[in-house]
């Protein structure tokens, strides 16, 4: 267990340096999984280590449905992080087909981060992690303790929920739990301890180049990350109400053409965008009393895509119905699962 991450946390927030220069040195480099139940902060933490938002954070289980690659680039590393839906026993289709894309996301990583939130018990769903991790990446030694293939580091969050003497025990709870490599607390929501979470997982990175540009911080099309900001918008706008079975997909982004020259303009582009669900009673809970939802998402995602588009920018949105979508392959399919 890391002795700082033990002994103290800090306020610290870590701040990505992106600045690109033709003499950067990184030493360190690779791939970090983040994984856990769903609901235990994932895409918050990773949020909070770029500084900046590229994955949804909500307080909804499976709100993460792709692994969304995070890029973080400091003046001697680059830690590439990989939010991945939670691991869980799957209802649907879709629910597997999440699993798949957490298998494919462990294949080719070079470190682990498993996240055990501090509010809540080891439970079954963690138990079921450790295995299925153990399985693929550890070895059994004849004293019963496991040697991992990969650094394997568990992370405790939401610490901002216990006294200083929980915490303590609570990590001692962990540590018991398995033969993690090491084991940080974090409150990503307060900025607590972001900068030890990220020096930790830089740590147990193996030496190696630079693979992105400095200041590219995601994978992700633009088309992707519009999408993404859609569906999380709506589901801050609607919470409770809104259908588990929403999906939103990006058709196209048509920038203003002239059409004589075929050359790019001064004016606004559109962003075509369908949103999806199980059923017809759905439509009205998404577009609201006069299409009032659908304005406040809008208007709340204006600068940001914006920004993403690189021009000023209208949302085309259109509500439809894929009935069963959730567990039809070829719907599944179309809709980028």
């Amino acid at each position: 267990m890391s002795e700082t991450a033990a002994t103290e946390t800090t306020d610290t927030t870590a701040t990505a340096d992106t600045t690109s220069h033709p003499d950067l040195n990184v030493t360190r480099s690779g791939f970090v999984a983040v994984v856990g139940r769903p609901n235990v902060g994932k895409s918050t933490l990773i949020n909070a280590l770029l500084g900046t938002q590229i994955a949804i954070a909500s307080s909804r289980p499976e709100t993460t449905r792709k692994a969304i690659r995070g890029i973080l680039t400091t003046n001697d590393a680059q830690m590439v992080l990989v939010d991945t839906p939670g691991i869980h026993r799957p209802r649907t289709l879709l629910g597997q087909r999440l699993n798949d894309i957490v298998d494919e996301s462990l294949a080719d990583c070079d470190a682990i981060a498993f996240l055990l939130p501090a509010d809540q018990e080891i439970g079954p769903g963690d138990k079921r992690i450790l295995s299925r991790l153990r399985a693929e990446f550890a070895h059994k030694r004849d004293d019963g303790s496991f040697s991992w293939k990969v650094p394997l580091i568990g992370v405790l969050t939401k610490i901002d929920e216990l006294d200083r003497g929980t915490l303590i025990n609570k990590l001692i709870e962990i540590n018991e739990f398995a033969d993690f490599t090491d084991i940080v607390p974090v409150s990503a929501l307060k900025d607590d301890n972001i900068e030890e979470v990220r020096n930790v997982l830089i740590e147990h990175l193996p030496e190696g180049p630079q693979m992105y540009p400095a200041e590219q911080i995601t994978e992700e099309r633009p088309e992707e990350t519009i999408a993404e900001l859609i569906r999380g918008a709506f589901l801050e706008e609607l919470n409770d109400e809104l259908p588990h079975s929403l999906a939103v997909v990006v058709d196209s982004i048509e920038y203003p053409i002239d059409e004589e020259t075929g050359e790019r303009y001064n004016g606004k582009a559109t962003v075509m965008v369908s949103i999806y669900v199980e059923r017809d009673s759905q439509k009205p809970i998404i577009i609201g009393h006069k299409a009032e939802h659908l304005v406040r998402v809008k208007k709340k995602l204006r600068t940001a895509v914006n920004r993403i588009v690189g021009c000023k920018a209208q949302l085309d949105m259109h509500v439809k119905v894929a009935k069963g979508w959730q567990s039809d392959p070829k719907k599944l399919e179309k809709l980028g699962f």
